[in-house]
């Protein structure tokens, strides 16, 4: 059975195939931090999910998936109800892919791929499974990189700042006014995002703009609700904005490329 329902239990690493694929149906939810020994390609046609791990978050919109590599510690928040699709392999199997935390592009092939493997019975034979499984790790292979990371500072006088921001959704303010609300020099925060990071200020915040307003457009809220939300000028603002950083307008973002 590869559906399975959000309170059922379920751990890959108990089973043993070339591909492991579960689908399921799941809204408001907090997994926890754990991590697998398989590796995982995780994907969502509709909903948008946000993974934590040791230093950094991440946004999984849809028309993108998330590779995890086997062992990394992560975990996964959902805020509105999302169409899950997991798959998970033997490390040793899926070497040519990369070692980190990945986000690629979703065409329709791979797509079709990650759809229809979800939906494999667990003790499916593997020779009926590896002609899939090689075309899935090629068009991985080739698929476009996206970066939508977060890097978070680790210094103990911005846990507070960020656990707020975390909470309200709340834009950062600006380094001038960022220094009043920490209570720290505009020099010296300049300084621990730059170690911490490797990002300037300036640019961590207009990341995490850039992350806030992807989650909310596949929300189904409006390029004028957004803009507000994340405190820009007017629309056009907001949409030159947008496409500086992801090289397309809000309306064509959440469209598949071709194959």
């Amino acid at each position: 059975m590869a559906f399975i329902l959000p309170e059922q239990q379920f751990n890959p690493d108990q089973l043993d195939n070339l591909v492991i694929g579960i689908a399921a149906d799941m809204g408001e939810h907090d997994s926890g931090v754990h991590y697998h020994r398989k590796a995982q390609l995780l994907y969502a046609p509709t909903g948008v999910m946000r993974f934590t791990l040791a230093d950094t978050q991440m946004l999984l919109p849809p028309t993108r998936a998330a590779w995890l590599p086997a062992g990394v510690k992560h975990s996964v928040t959902m805020r509105n109800v999302v169409a899950y699709r997991s798959l998970y392999f033997e490390p040793e199997t899926v070497t040519s892919l990369p070692d980190k935390v990945t986000i690629f592009h979703v065409n329709p092939l791979l797509k079709a791929l990650i759809d229809t493997m979800s939906f494999w019975p667990w003790d499916k034979p593997r020779s009926t499974q590896h002609n899939a499984f090689l075309l899935l790790c090629e068009e991985l292979g080739n698929a476009t990189e996206e970066n939508l990371a977060l890097p978070l500072p680790q210094d103990k006088r911005l846990t507070t700042w960020l656990a707020q921001l975390q909470q309200h959704q709340k834009p950062p303010a600006n380094l001038k006014d960022m220094a009043v609300e920490i209570g720290a020099s505009e020099r010296t925060i300049s300084r621990i995002f730059s170690a911490q990071t490797g990002m300037a200020y300036q640019a961590w915040r207009q990341q995490w703009r850039l992350l806030s307003a992807i989650e909310q457009l596949a929300a189904g809220k409006s390029v004028a609700q957004v803009g507000f939300n994340l405190h820009f000028s007017s629309d056009s603002a907001f949409i030159s904005f947008f496409k500086q950083y992801t090289g397309t307008t809000p309306a064509q973002y959440f469209k598949s490329p071709n194959i």
